[in-house]
This record gives C-alpha cells, sequence and structure tokens, in this order.
C-alpha cells in the first residue's frame, strides 16, 4: 500500500501495520492486539484504519472543531483527495494470509456507541465523496478522539488536559422520580444551551439527598449526541478555571458543562473569588460553549451566621458586606430550589422505584417499611429512598 500521497491524514504513515507488509503475521499479530484492547471486530484493516481517523487529530477533525463545524471547500476536495488512496482499505479489500484477521471477532466489543455509528455508515458507501461526508459529518456531531468516546471528564490540572471518564453513570431524567417543575427548568435551560441559544449558568441548591448531583449528570446522557459534554472540576481546581476554559474554547462544536458539585465557602476562601471572576467578571470572556453547572447545600453558596445580621459589627459598610456574601450565587441566572419531599412524596418514591424493578408492595406495608427506615436513617429524600430499596430488593 503506497500511502505517501496522503495530505491531511500522514499521521497514518506512523503505523506500521499500513506502511508494511499487509499479509505477514507479524503485522496479524499487531491487529489482533489492538482489537482486543479497542474491541475492534470485521476486517481489522479497515476497522483500525477508520478508529485511527476517528480519533486521532489531523486538520480536517481539528479545524472543524475550532470553527464551529466548518471547513472550507478546498480543504475537503483534499480529505476527499486522501479518501481515494485509501479506499482499498476502506472497502475491506487489503487482507492478511490469516483468515481471521479479516473477520475477526475480540473477546469483548465494548467500542463507543459514537464508533459503531460510524461504522454502519460507512459500510453503505464506497464513493470517496460520500465516505468523507460521513466521515465529515461524524466529527461535527462527535468529535474526535476522547471527545468523541467519552460523554464527561475530569480535569487534571497539572497535564492542564481534560481526562476522559470510563464508567460514568448511565442515568436518566426518566430515572429520576419527582421534582419534575425542577426537571423542566433544567432541561429547559440545557436545551436552548445545545442549541445555540442564550442560556444561564446553574445553581440546584436545597436538601441532600433529593437528586440534584443525577439531573446534572442525567443531562449529559440525554444530549450526547447533540454535542453536550461534562467536565467535574473539584472546588481546590477552581483557580486553574481559565485554563480549562481556554482547553475548553478548542472544541467549539460541542458545548460543555463545567459540574461544581457540593459547592460551598467560607468567607475568607480564596477559590470564592476564582469562580466569581471566571463566571462573570474577568477580563477574559467565559467561551460561548461553556456554562457552569454546581449544586450545593447553601442558597448563598458561603456560610451565613446569625452575627452576620447584628448591627454590631465592626465593618462601617455593612451592606457592603452583605452584597460580597450574594455576589456569587448572583452570577448563576438561573437558581432551581429543590425541596425535602413529603411523606407522601417519599414514600412515592419508594413505590416507583419498586415497581421498576417489578416488585409491587401494598400501601400499609409500603408504608410502615418506608417510615421505619426513614426514621432510622438520615431522614426523608430521595437518596434514603434509594438505599431502603436497595435493602428490600437484597432481603426478598
Amino acid at each position: 500500500m503506497n500511502l505517501q500521497g496522503l495530505i491531511v491524514c500522514r499521521n497514518i504513515l506512523g503505523e506500521e501495520i499500513f506502511t508494511g507488509a499487509a499479509d505477514n503475521f507479524e503485522t496479524a499479530a499487531k491487529l489482533i492486539e489492538r482489537a482486543e484492547r479497542l474491541g475492534l471486530k470485521g476486517n481489522l484493516y479497515r476497522a483500525y484504519l477508520i478508529y485511527l481517523l476517528a480519533h486521532e487529530p489531523n486538520l480536517i477533525s481539528t479545524t472543524l472543531e475550532l470553527n464551529g463545524g466548518i471547513i472550507g471547500d478546498d480543504l475537503r476536495e483534499i480529505f476527499i483527495h486522501d479518501v481515494e488512496i485509501l479506499l482499498p482499505i476502506l472497502r475491506g479489500e487489503v487482507k492478511n494470509n490469516l483468515e481471521l484477521v479479516n473477520k475477526y471477532k475480540p473477546t469483548v466489543a465494548n467500542t463507543s456507541e459514537s464508533f459503531r455509528e460510524l461504522i454502519k455508515k460507512l459500510s453503505k458507501h464506497s464513493d470517496p465523496k460520500l465516505i468523507a461526508k460521513v466521515f465529515i459529518r461524524h466529527w461535527k456531531k462527535f468529535g474526535y478522539g476522547d471527545i468523541a468516546t467519552y460523554r464527561a471528564f475530569r480535569w487534571d490540572s497539572e497535564t492542564k488536559q481534560i481526562v476522559g471518564i470510563r464508567h460514568f453513570e448511565t442515568i436518566r431524567l426518566d430515572d429520576l422520580i419527582g421534582y419534575a417543575h425542577q426537571k423542566e427548568l433544567l432541561t429547559g435551560n440545557t436545551t436552548a444551551f445545545v442549541h445555540g441559544k442564550p442560556a444561564n449558568n446553574v445553581l440546584l441548591v436545597g436538601a441532600r439527598g433529593t437528586g440534584k448531583s443525577s439531573g446534572v449528570k442525567s443531562l449529559v446522557n440525554e444530549y450526547y449526541a447533540q454535542g453536550l459534554r461534562l467536565v467535574q472540576i473539584t472546588k481546590p481546581q477552581l483557580k486553574s478555571l481559565p485554563d480549562l476554559m481556554e482547553t475548553l474554547r478548542q472544541f467549539m462544536s460541542k458545548r460543555f458543562i463545567i459540574f461544581i458539585d457540593d459547592l460551598s465557602f467560607e468567607e475568607s476562601e480564596a477559590e470564592f473569588k476564582h469562580l466569581k471572576s471566571a463566571i462573570e467578571g474577568g477580563v477574559e470572556s467565559r467561551p460561548e460553549n461553556v456554562l457552569i453547572y454546581a449544586t450545593s447545600n447553601r442558597r448563598h453558596l458561603i456560610r451565613e451566621t446569625w452575627r452576620d445580621r447584628h448591627d454590631d459589627q465592626e465593618e462601617i459598610y455593612r451592606d457592603d458586606s452583605t452584597n460580597e456574601t450574594i455576589s456569587l450565587s448572583d452570577r448563576f441566572g438561573l437558581i432551581i430550589h429543590y425541596y425535602a419531599p413529603t411523606q407522601a412524596e417519599y414514600l412515592e418514591i419508594i413505590r416507583s422505584m419498586l415497581k421498576r424493578r417489578g416488585v409491587k408492595l401494598d400501601a400499609e406495608t409500603l408504608r410502615l417499611e418506608g417510615l421505619r427506615w426513614e426514621m432510622s436513617h438520615s431522614g426523608r429524600n430521595g437518596r434514603t429512598a434509594q438505599q431502603f430499596v436497595n435493602h428490600y430488593l437484597g432481603q426478598h
């Protein structure tokens, strides 16, 4: 295979699998190793090439990201030229002497949803222009590399990179019982965001165990195919928010929620001002493809005491101190309140959870067992209800 004529896909030349002899057993061994590690199947030459094109950055995929899904006509034509060179591999015409390599089944076929969709669409075409079109649409929709593979990420402050979370929760909005109004506010704001319309940073505040964090996590499962990704950071990492936002600015065809869970501050903590500046007020503007969603048990995110309301404080301008206290929460345009459920709502949450697992309890048994569990645990909330359901299913 002579691939020296490649232009935008020249990174493939670094793979001996494609530049060496196509029919020897050393190449077969390398392909099988990659198939087992990556979950590839079928003709492994074809599968591995598609994997590289989908995951490794090239001039096409990076240009699409930087320009919000737009590339020039000339660059498109150059990519079609590269596809023509790669066509024998993409059509599955390149084979190995070891027949299993041409129809391999890995131990675990654990490729991502986006990659499986790409393979399926490519199998319908043999024309270079149509194949190039499929790849470009894939990069527009899912991105490349880890952005295409993972739904959620964590921020590594040392390397200044986002790191994919392999085992992210699969929770969906329908799995969250109750709080219909809160879910409506959350999805309304997020829908506007992924569609490129004006949207607000969101603060979810209220009682513990009411599903605030689960609500945010479920959003990325709902909107992943529309380009939404989640990046979780911790409070100590707030000082590196500008670095994170600059990193996310490189992926303008995607939308990111920066998620800060269980957020609260003491009055003297420096992170308080870092977050204020990053949301609104800093010299550098927040990227239009980024919003911040945070959860907290405190309405104003900072610890407040009755002493703060006394008239005998030493500070001359008391209102200035009050304004400083609420200045951060005011930067969240949408504040969603979560309240502890009533007894009836608590029991309904349990009933619905059990029903989904195929278990039906009579009303009196449900009331007695559910309330007994509540009194011996951390109060009445969705987390307590889930813990009761886990206990009940484990014992019956």
